[in-house]
């Protein structure tokens, strides 16, 4: 039986930047890294909530296409408790935000940001009117 979502994993460009920017910069912690067979860095894994993890994988290119109807990955989404001071602390440590914070069909309040790489990221405040809050009574 499928209990949840594990992880969403990225093939970064600069694990540094993408270090920076998912620990400093949006406040995860590092939890570990793998080796692969010959001792090499391969994998660093970020906290994000109880068995919930982003992979961070070396090697990636940075996006350049910005088309939002293009097949594969689309975003990856972070609740969050007060859309507002969250978005007023991310703006303090320097990032964009690409949408500021703004209600949406469903009722819920959210903002959008890129990690280095260019890929959108979705920072959610759930509300009691939204479908997502009723559907998990």
């Amino acid at each position: 039986m499928i209990k949840g979502i594990a992880h969403v994993a990225y093939t970064v460009s600069n694990m540094e930047k993408a270090l920076h920017f998912y620990c400093d910069q949006l406040g995860f912690e590092k939890a570990f890294e793998i080796k692969d067979d010959n001792g090499n860095p391969w994998i660093n894994y970020i906290k994000i909530g109880n068995g919930q993890f982003i992979e961070l994988f070396y090697g990636g290119k940075i996006r350049t296409s910005s088309e939002q109807n293009e097949a594969g990955f689309s975003h990856l989404c972070l609740e969050v408790d007060d859309i507002r001071k969250v978005a007023e602390t991310l703006e303090k440590k320097g990032l964009t935000l690409d949408v500021k914070p703004k209600q949406g069909k469903d009722f819920n309040w959210q903002c959008w940001i890129k990690d280095p790489d260019g890929n959108r990221i979705e920072l959610m405040q759930i509300s009691p009117q939204s479908p997502q809050f009723k559907a998990s009574k």
